[in-house]
């Protein structure tokens, strides 16, 4: 039996900052089911409550608003999951300044309340990081192209940021740190008006609007689905691995137009398909090498998209 898989049989008290979020709701729930008790922490930005609500009876999850901007609630855990910051397009821009603060000023505190009870951290970053790429597919040893001062910078450079201070603390302190860079993520829980090119899709065609593209619509993304994405968090935050970041993502590739097409015809709708402008520093290209999880996490993503995709239109057709 691997390490990773030995570590996480035993129960342990676990952190999950942003637990009410689409990522964060599926990993909480995929913590009580291993028996471990669970905090979720969340400002309810752009978290739900009403994903974390049903399980607030469970004897072993307790939920805390609270935003990670302030020091943390006095306690003492084995591990964090830090995935407190909005995430898509449509919520960073919105509130630019408090985002760069939370992934800023917000991991500094995450990182000193876990040096405090030495708890391993777990730090989702993301692959924008990498901003527009050059090196395609990404590898975790690219530097990234990443415009300091654009619309998207204060996610971008805030998550650049947040990594550099997992490091730090890491050498500074030895604390146990682990940064997972995701890539683009999918599957019920995401929200219908969170600005995501995955629900703006399914939703415009449930309602028979037009599906918008953007640009030609040939620029390419991975999709990597949620119970995959939570499986290899878990596998991460519980393996020997070092800091150095980790990719986790699905490596096929669909450029946006198949991907809008593919829905059309999962759902199916009549919906048109139409064009606009290009949004600054929308990158052109975007997948994952995921060697690195592949060696030393067994990890891959197992899901097919077209099964992904179905299981995500059941879920919005039933909101």
């Amino acid at each position: 039996m691997s390490n990773w898989r030995r570590s996480f049989l035993k129960n342990k008290k676990i952190l999950v900052t942003g637990g009410a979020g689409f990522i964060g709701s599926h990993l909480v729930r995929l913590l009580l089911k291993q028996n471990h008790e669970v905090i979720c922490l969340d400002n309810l930005i752009s978290g739900q409550y009403q994903l974390v609500e049903p399980l607030l009876t469970h004897p072993h999850f307790t939920f805390i608003e609270a935003d990670i901007t302030h020091p943390l609630p006095s306690m003492s855990v084995d591990q964090v999951y830090n995935l407190a910051s909005p995430a898509s397009p449509k919520d960073y821009q919105k509130n630019p300044i408090a985002t760069i603060k939370t992934n800023v000023i917000g991991m500094a505190n995450v990182l000193d309340f876990a040096n405090s009870c030495s708890a391993t951290v777990l730090q989702a970053s993301t692959s924008e990081v990498y901003g527009d790429p050059e090196i395609h597919p990404q590898v975790e040893s690219y530097l990234g192209r990443v415009n300091p001062i654009g619309i998207r910078s204060c996610y971008d450079e805030g998550k650049r940021s947040a990594e550099t201070l997992c490091s730090d603390y890491a050498r500074q302190f030895n604390l146990d740190v682990k940064i997972a860079r995701i890539f683009n993520t999918y599957g019920p829980h995401m929200r219908r008006d969170d600005g995501r090119v995955v629900s703006n899709f399914i939703n415009q065609a449930l309602l028979g609007e037009n599906i918008t593209l953007y640009g030609n619509g040939e620029q390419t993304r991975s999709f990597c689905y949620i119970e995959d994405l939570v499986t290899g968090l878990v596998a991460l935050m519980n393996s020997t691995h070092d800091y150095s970041p980790v990719n986790l993502g699905n490596p096929s590739e669909i450029s946006m137009r198949e991907l809008a097409l593919m829905i059309k015809n999962l759902i199916p709708s009549d919906s048109s398909i139409i064009y606009k402008a290009l949004p600054q520093d929308d990158p052109s290209r975007r997948c994952p090498d995921i060697t690195k999880a592949k060696k030393i996490l067994s990890w891959s993503p197992t899901t097919d998209l077209r099964d992904g995709l179905a299981q995500t239109i059941s879920y919005f057709k039933n909101l």
